[in-house]
């Protein structure tokens, strides 16, 4: 017997500005480019025969944009949609805005790891998220333990608004749908070394006893 619960469609917003500068982007926003619209539309029309009951976004402007994207080619109904600060990106702190490539070096010199995924390899997803806090002159940015009590608010919200059965879209980011897979898919051999595209979809099933994670980074219902 098939395990029932909650479908979540993840799927990471379109390509910003920022994703084409190689630039860090947590809590700082920039623009869907035009890829990025075209990201958002395809992948609505990928999901458009989908009977999504309820939709969520992260509450930055290129998350909420994806959404309205998709939804607006949706065939299956008006679908309610739902901002929520829960399931937005980790916060990088210091290094908003900054080039990636030079941030990730900076976090992970002291470790022996000169880039993103040398410590994903090295050390794993959370580990990156406690360096950069260490790194961090401001000591601002989330580290684990913050990035996880929030993410878990947003699923205690996701619990109680839906019902067993139901499937529900959430347009959210790269590092927190790759986050997500890794606790709690790494022992059913999703890999996470490789980044979700931009409109990639990725499902999880929300069940009395856990999460458990359907698909990651894929083009398709």
């Amino acid at each position: 017997m098939a395990t029932k619960g909650i479908t979540v469609y993840l799927v990471r917003h379109g390509q910003t500005w920022f994703n084409h500068f190689n630039k860090m982007q947590g809590w700082c926003d920039s623009p869907l480019t035009e890829n990025g619209i075209k990201d958002g539309t395809s992948t609505g029309i990928i999901l458009r025969n989908v009977a999504f009951t309820h939709a969520y976004c992260s509450d930055t402007t290129r998350a909420t944009r994806t959404a309205d994207l998709i939804l607006s080619k949706n065939l299956t109904g008006k679908i309610p949609l739902t901002v929520t600060p829960f399931f937005r990106e980790q916060f990088y702190g210091y290094f908003e805005g900054e080039d990636s490539g030079q941030t990730w070096y900076m976090v992970g010199f002291p470790h022996g790891a000169k880039t993103y995924p040398e410590i994903l390899e090295q050390y794993g997803v959370d580990a990156s998220k406690d360096f950069m806090h260490d790194a961090d002159p401001f000591h601002e940015a989330e580290d684990a333990r913050t990035y996880w009590t929030r993410l878990m608010k947003g699923f205690r919200q996701l619990r109680s608004e839906n019902k067993e059965g139901d499937k529900v879209l959430m347009v959210s980011h790269g590092t927190t749908i790759r986050s997500i897979v890794d606790k709690f898919g790494k022992n059913d051999g999703f890999v996470v070394t490789d980044s979700p595209r931009n409109g990639s979809i990725s499902k999880i099933l929300l069940t009395d006893t856990g999460i458990k994670i359907l698909s990651y980074n894929e083009f398709e219902a």
